[in-house]
């Protein structure tokens, strides 16, 4: 396959041997079980079968994928060991003498590059917390717990540790550095970027914003030997081990790890990112299924979520693909591309109306101390859109919501991470909010923020006579923090 051929799109999923069938099933399964997809793409012998976005996300989109990044750290790696720069079995300590303790713990002395990427450190957790100024000095002042380089324990302090090794050497942001050696000859988003770690190295464990084909196309390589086309843009025998299964992780459940890397059923490896950012690679039926999610709730609850995308995955695509091209079928391809034509993020699930509403249109509510700060709020209807208003400790707020559909807007919030971590840049993120009677007494309200920051915020208004309660649940990784917990009030002025 030529250079230019190479992530174009197929005529249709059948000449890919994927029926169109298939891939539309996947995607009503995905709806039906409400899982909060941004986009999915299927590649077929170097070929897109099928690609498609739930509005408002679309192929521009630049999405954060979470550690799916740690993947790109290992191939930038990858490229300094091609390179003479380092060596996989350099220790650690030597590129940090000034982030080192007078007296080094034995483990982190002997521990290595190596040991690093196979996430077998010796420490028994991520060493940084979200308040901490310096992340890589973290790794080398907490006291370790067992000898490096013998049991996996999934450690985002080491991929930072990497990254920053990987940029004082070469002086560049790591994805700079990659850029002319593999990011540029891919196509790679010019516009990609990372979040920063406090001290200004880039978040290798878990900051880069590009988009899904980004992420795809750097799978492919990986699936590819390190090869684009005719080009080889990696060194093949890192690409090898980096994918391989280096170390046991199977107390965890899972089938292996390498480089940053996840090994998958049937010899498959994976990247993988918090909230269902995937690139899942099959070499023996060169298939590659990546997708762009935000399944962190259902993630933490077990059900749906990741789990539910892979199974989809499996079940209706990987069982369906033949090792050579399907008849055409030109009516499932045109349902096909109908559906995927009209997908867009779900709203809130129940009834667009309730008695209630007119009841406590406008009223406002004073609401007893709790974990919120909320001392007041109301709710005001207006047709099928409403506002959702509350006074806290930042104070006067104002959230737009759909009944029905999903409101684009910005959360009242301001005090949120930017693109440096412990850096507040005072603006809000970009969020869509809608709401809809679960009981005729009770309005469910579902906020997805969906900036370079994702998570989710679910709220129950319950009203009983002139009271209501109020529960709230987030799932978002160092914010929305003032939202979670219980909370009662009353009508303004009313006696109890």
């Amino acid at each position: 396959m030529s250079d230019t051929t190479v992530f174009t799109p197929a005529s249709t999923p059948e000449s890919a041997g994927i029926p169109s069938q298939a891939v539309r099933r996947f995607v009503e399964r995905l709806d039906t079980e409400r899982i909060c997809m941004h986009g999915f793409l299927l590649v077929r012998h170097g070929k897109v079968a099928a690609e498609g976005y739930w509005s408002p996300y679309s192929g521009d989109s630049m999405h954060r994928m979470y550690s799916v990044s740690k993947s790109f750290v290992s191939l930038a790696v990858g490229l300094m060991v091609d390179q003479g720069k380092m060596h996989l079995d350099d220790q650690v300590v030597k590129f940090f003498s000034d982030k080192q303790p007078e007296q080094v713990h034995p483990y982190l002395e002997s521990a290595t590059v190596r040991d690093l990427l196979m996430m077998a450190t010796p420490h028994n957790s991520t060493t940084y917390t979200r308040t901490d100024k310096d992340w890589a000095w973290t790794f080398f002042n907490k006291i370790p717990s067992h000898p490096p380089g013998t049991i996996f324990s999934y450690d985002t302090s080491a991929t930072v540790t990497l990254t920053t090794i990987v940029e004082r050497i070469s002086g560049l942001p790591f994805l700079e550095y990659m850029r002319p050696f593999l990011l540029d000859p891919i196509g790679f988003s010019p516009d990609a970027w990372c979040i920063q770690c406090p001290e200004g190295t880039s978040w290798g464990g878990s900051g880069v914003i590009c988009t899904l084909r980004d992420m795809a196309k750097v799978a492919w390589v990986c699936m590819n030997g390190g090869r684009w086309g005719s080009r080889q843009l990696l060194p093949e025998g890192y690409v090898q081990a980096a994918t391989s299964k280096q170390i046991d992780n199977s107390l965890g459940g899972n089938r292996g790890y390498g480089y940053q890397i996840w090994r998958e059923k049937d010899n498959g490896f994976a990247f993988r990112g918090m909230g269902s950012q995937l690139a899942i690679c099959y070499p023996d039926k060169d298939f590659l299924f990546a997708c762009t999610a935000d399944t962190q709730g259902a993630d933490l609850n077990k059900e749906g979520g990741r789990r539910g995308i892979l199974d989809a995955m499996r079940q209706e695509l990987y069982a369906e693909l033949s090792d050579a091209a399907l008849p055409a079928n030109p009516g499932a391809h045109r349902s096909l591309e109908r559906k995927i034509g009209t997908l867009t993020i779900l709203p809130q699930d129940g009834a667009r109306k309730s008695a209630m509403a007119g009841r406590i249109d406008g009223t406002w509510y004073a609401m007893a101390d709790n974990p919120m700060g909320i001392e007041r709020m109301r709710l005001v209807f207006d047709g099928d859109e409403g506002t959702w208003e509350y006074t806290n400790a930042q104070g006067d707020n104002r959230l737009r919501f759909g009944i029905g559909g999903m409101v684009a807007g910005e959360f009242p919030q301001r005090n949120y991470f930017g693109p440096r971590i412990g850096t507040a840049p005072g603006t809000p993120y970009r969020c869509l909010a809608s709401a809809a009677w679960v009981e005729p007494h009770k309005l469910d309200m579902l906020i997805y923020i969906t900036d370079h920051y994702l998570g989710s915020l679910r709220i129950s208004m319950a009203f009983k006579n002139d009271e209501v309660s109020v529960l709230m649940v987030k799932a978002a990784e160092w914010f929305l923090d003032e939202y979670q917990g219980f909370a009662g009030g009353a009508v303004a002025g009313a006696q109890h």
